[in-house]
């Protein structure tokens, strides 16, 4: 049995119930007619959501950082970010002025834009350089340099940042290395990334 035909008589046998019960409160027809289709409706509902739940995942996620209730807060210096649950941490970052959700990737040397992204920030390729090529877990991909002048993560804050831009990233925006390294540090405890800033002597 598929998961589909699992979800379809599961929802067939919870209308049953519910038919049940509003028959059993002896209502009218037409009482437990609306109840009923006030129910399908919610159940239509249910198994959209569940269907298109990877979809929905990040729109939750960004309302919820909007909200102040996310996955990414600020504590003094330090951002926290709790990983997603698909095992990977998402980071609410500005470039240039434009707030973009970026997949923290250590194993990325440096920061990937997808040419989306490239475009609303405003990024300038060197279309007169040579294409670098990048070795990913799908294969070997050519994209074009370019820098964004300042990048912001929470209170973290760097400028002039080199990074790669290219088709092949589809609508993924990789934060890698490249800034982490100018970090004073950054760790992961549990299912919490710690990112802190260099600290001078004075502070």
């Amino acid at each position: 049995m598929t998961d589909d035909s699992a979800s379809f008589l599961w929802g067939i046998g919870a209308l049953v119930l519910v038919l049940s019960g509003l028959t059993a409160r002896r209502l009218s027809f037409g009482q437990i007619a609306r109840s009923a289709l006030g129910w399908i409706m919610i159940f239509a509902l249910a198994a959209l959501a569940f269907a298109n739940r990877d979809r929905i995942a990040p729109i939750v996620t960004d309302i919820g950082e909007r909200l102040g209730i996310g996955g990414q807060t600020v504590v003094g210096d330090t951002v926290r970010i709790q990983m997603s649950e698909d095992g990977h941490f998402w980071a609410r970052v500005t470039l240039d002025g434009v707030e973009k959700r970026m997949l923290v990737d250590s194993g990325a040397t440096i920061t990937a834009v997808s040419e989306a992204s490239a475009r609303a920030i405003g990024i300038e390729t060197n279309a007169a350089g040579f294409p670098v090529v990048i070795n990913t877990a799908n294969g070997s991909i050519t994209a074009r340099r370019a820098r964004v002048e300042r990048v912001s993560l929470g209170t973290l804050e760097t400028t002039d940042l080199g990074v790669v831009v290219s088709p092949a990233f589809g609508d993924t925006d990789v934060l890698g290395m490249n800034f982490l390294s100018r970090l004073g540090s950054w760790r992961v405890e549990g299912r919490t990334l710690i990112l802190e800033p260099k600290r001078t002597p004075q502070s």
